[in-house]
């Protein structure tokens, strides 16, 4: 759920480009679910056919029209509209062995042919072994029809098994069954680091075919319009995006909706510094700009080992890292504040007495420990950034009657992230908190445990 968070990478486009414009072909016709193909029931998904249920043991003549239309008419509509732009094609691989004419026009124009699976079918519940032979099958046919194994993948109707299926298989140069970003991303999955070029499904004709969607072409437009805008912003102040567009032959290559296309496609070519390209493009361009890096996540871990890296974090108390080993622990607790929320919430939840022995922990600041070198090398590092380890003899008297009548009257060490304040800020934060209350600075204190951590994790992990 963390993703890039605030900062994405820049993708760093090719000649400096603010956007990246991503054109997908989904070519499915004669891969649908059809008694002629073995499938026990009719295609109802993405049709002009309002309503649409599979209509077991039995042909569907209005929807198998409607798929052809893809095939005759649509599929060539599209191509005299895109072929002079890169465009990547999601082919089914039974479709496109039904397709000689259309797979023919595709490799003259120069798109990239990735595989959308073995048929049009719903992966969902299909059993893992099963999954993987389609899979396989998909890619030998795929590449005997079109002379080259696909090197992208996207199944569309998939299962919780598909994209560590297809890094399993390897070979993909990326996987788009994502919708998670709007920049391509790197997924451990499968024993591997696999590339994800996440794909739409809102910037995609399949709207015209869902209830709520578009109505008409021109709405079509706008939202890809709005789509480009927004992005190309970004990417004017520094931030570049990608933007993917999905099309279908049956869909968008009616005459109703192909001029909302082509005018949201001559807005976009009426501007600057837009890249327009297929997406193993775009996969091998991040592949080798953005490669994936190696290195031990802290989810990853097992208990000894975290507790080895992060055991020290809120000082002398090990325990917190043993507990939030326990918990719910992902991707998104890869990084500082991911640790961090981890840690800080197995503190939050420790008794008071718990949370009382982590501030007892804590050494004085400028105190004994500090004079004899018996610091922690986190605590000695932090102290000496605010320079409390080179003291006058006078501001050393100041700093000990401080902590003597604090611990006094609290029961426990003055406590300050003192990367945040310079010598001054220190003092005079010591003197306002020594008049608060006893419960009042208890909570203080534990809130400057936790900074304290969050710095020292933001040193450690970046």
């Amino acid at each position: 759920m963390t993703g890039y968070g605030p900062n994405p990478p820049d993708p760093r486009w090719p000649g400096g480009a603010k956007i990246a414009v991503q054109i997908v072909v989904n070519y499915e016709e004669g891969g649908e679910n059809c008694l002629l193909h073995g499938d026990p029931a009719s295609e109802a998904f993405l049709s002009e056919v309002v309503g649409a249920a599979p209509w077991e043991g039995e042909r569907h003549w209005n929807m198998e029209s409607v798929y052809e239309y893809g095939a005759r008419a649509g599929f060539w509509r599209l191509y005299r509209l895109l072929s002079d732009l890169p465009v990547t094609v999601f082919g089914v691989a039974s479709a496109l062995a039904r397709a000689p004419e259309q797979v023919a026009a595709m490799r003259d124009a120069g798109w990239e042919i990735a595989s959308h699976g073995l048929k049009w079918i719903e992966h969902r519940g299909m059993p893992e072994a099963e999954e993987r032979a389609q899979m396989a099958e998909a890619i030998r046919l795929h590449a005997a029809v079109t002379g080259a194994r696909p090197r992208g993948w996207y199944t569309g109707r998939c299962s919780m098994n598909t994209v560590r299926l297809a890094a399993e298989q390897g070979g993909f140069a990326y996987v788009a069954d994502s919708y998670a970003d709007d920049l391509p991303y790197w997924l451990r999955t499968g024993g591997r680091d696999q590339l994800i070029v996440p794909y739409t499904l809102e910037a995609n004709d399949m709207r015209f075919a869902v209830p709520a969607g578009f109505g008409a072409g021109d709405q079509f437009e706008t939202y890809l319009k709005d789509s480009f805008d927004a992005l190309y912003a970004e990417g004017v102040a520094g931030a570049p995006k990608m933007l993917s567009i999905g099309l279908h032959c049956r869909l968008a290559g009616r005459p109703g909706r192909i001029m909302g296309l082509k005018r949201a496609l001559d807005h976009m070519r009426a501007h600057e510094g837009v890249w327009f390209a297929t997406r193993l493009a775009i996969a091998e361009h991040w592949a080798e700009t953005h490669p994936p890096v190696e290195r031990r996540r802290p989810s990853e871990m097992d208990l000894d080992e975290f507790v080895a890296a992060f055991g020290g974090i809120f000082e002398h108390s090990p325990w917190i890292a043993e507990r939030a080993h326990a918990m719910e622990l992902g991707p998104t607790h890869d990084t500082a504040r991911g640790v961090h929320a981890a840690l800080a919430h197995a503190f939050r939840e420790a008794s008071e007495e718990e949370r009382l022995g982590v501030l007892r922990a804590h050494p004085d600041l400028a105190g004994k420990l500090a004079a004899a070198r018996r610091l922690t090398a986190e605590s000695a590092a932090e102290q000496a950034s605010a320079g409390l380890d080179a003291l006058t003899d006078d501001e050393r008297a100041r700093f000990t009657a401080l902590n003597d009548a604090y611990t006094a009257k609290f029961g426990f060490p003055f406590i300050i992230a003192v990367r945040d304040h310079d010598k001054a800020g220190i003092l005079a934060a010591f003197e306002r908190r020594l008049e608060q209350d006893r419960e009042t600075e208890f909570a203080e204190a534990c809130r400057q445990v936790e900074r304290i951590a969050e710095l020292r994790l933001l040193e450690k992990l970046g």
